[in-house]
């Protein structure tokens, strides 16, 4: 396979924007990332869409805007991973010759689609037909880790107080506002033990990243190229129909470990992370699928603050998180992208992790009865 670099990376703000329909926010970011990358509109030879609720050729009603129709364009759906998934498919495409410059997009307004509350499942499933949503879901797995590793609340709104110290860091972001533990855990009940602060909220973005072939970077790039060291997706497997397991995710754990083997690195190399953090208790087993920490040590690290900026560890989620820069699902993938480009690039202001090399993406996507997940999308990106 050839070597892949990023040239560009652009996105809108995080927040309720009800009156942008989704190609208008999609505009705007693709927009930005060609720019950032300098290259003209009509280099890029293939795009990639992912969102979620956007309708029908959202990807080509968005680079239509910008005089891109013609070159294939393909919309992308892989639940929460969606943007990562788009990202991953303009990644191979340069990686195994087809094109040698591809676009990846990220598009969501769910403002548009639903005033709040948890996201719309398929009623399908049965265990959404009898009640099942993500809140409940995680608020299990929380229970049950929670009872199994001697995890407190406070150490779970710890999570979110990191969350809200980056995002205030970050003008993107949709909570700009820090908060206290007491306020975290004063915010009301949504599924025991969650409070609404534990969980992301409904918002509206878009992302892109506009990719290239190690042949032509030296001749393209106007700013420092990051390397897309690995870059692996999967699905979830089977997992158990009887029991609830809070073991760190075999399908995030799989994942990872086929991106660090592709990116010779390992977790103990990563400088800065952003993860899938929808609710607080994801965040902590995530650390543990990523092998940042051995299985029940997640609250560890919150504990010991070894995960904020320039703390002495990896610094996960700069921007925020989904808990706080937000959680556009289409969307967040590349927001996520975008973040560690700006990281490994030295770009990212206040919230900068100092001397960052390498940074690695994890983005999970869905649920489904007896599975782990839909979609799991990791990669690792370096200068």
């Amino acid at each position: 396979m050839r070597d892949v670099y990023i040239l560009g990376v652009g996105t809108t703000a995080c927040g309720r924007f009800p009156d942008k329909p989704a190609h208008v926010l999609g505009r705007e970011a693709a927009w930005a990332a060609i720019k950032d990358a300098g290259i003209h509109p009509r280099k890029i030879e293939i795009a990639f869409c992912g969102h979620v609720y956007q309708g029908m050729g959202v990807g080509q009603r968005t680079l239509k805007e910008i005089g891109l129709v013609g070159q294939p364009t393909i919309n992308v759906e892989g639940a929460c991973g969606s943007g990562t998934l788009s990202f991953w498919e303009a990644w191979r495409t340069i990686a195994y010759g087809q094109y040698d410059i591809a676009l990846a997009l990220g598009i969501e307004n769910l403002s548009r689609v639903l005033s709040g509350g948890p996201l719309p499942l398929e009623e399908d499933d049965i265990e959404v037909a009898l009640g099942m949503g993500m809140p409940g879901l995680y608020a299990m797995r929380a229970k049950r880790y929670m009872m199994e590793y001697d995890v407190s609340m406070e150490q779970l709104a710890k999570v979110v107080v990191k969350s809200r110290h980056h995002a205030s860091l970050n003008p993107l972001a949709q909570y700009n506002k820090e908060m206290t533990i007491e306020e975290v855990l004063d915010s009301p009940m949504i599924a025991d033990p969650l409070t609404r602060n534990m969980c992301c909220p409904v918002g509206d973005a878009s992302a892109a990243a506009v990719l290239c072939s190690a042949d032509l970077v030296d001749k393209l790039a106007t700013k420092t190229p990051i390397k897309v060291l690995g870059c692996v997706a999967q699905s979830g497997k089977y997992s158990s129909s009887t029991g609830l397991t809070c073991d760190p995710s075999e399908n995030v754990m799989r994942t990872s470990k086929l991106a660090y083997e592709m990116a010779g690195a390992g977790p103990e190399d990563m400088d800065v992370a952003e993860i899938h953090d929808a609710f607080s208790i994801a965040e902590m087993m995530v650390y543990e699928a990523l092998g940042f920490c051995e299985k029940g040590e997640g609250a560890k690290l919150i504990e010991d603050g070894s995960t904020w900026i320039n703390s002495g560890g990896v610094a996960v989620n700069p921007g925020g998180g989904l808990l706080s820069r937000g959680h556009p699902v289409g969307a967040t993938g590349l927001l996520q992208t975008a973040e560690i480009v700006w990281q490994l690039r030295g770009e990212a202001g206040k919230r900068q992790q100092e001397d960052a090399k390498l940074g690695v993406i994890e983005t999970m996507g869905g649920a489904q009865p007896s599975m782990d997940g839909i979609t799991c999308v990791v990669s690792v990106l370096g200068k």
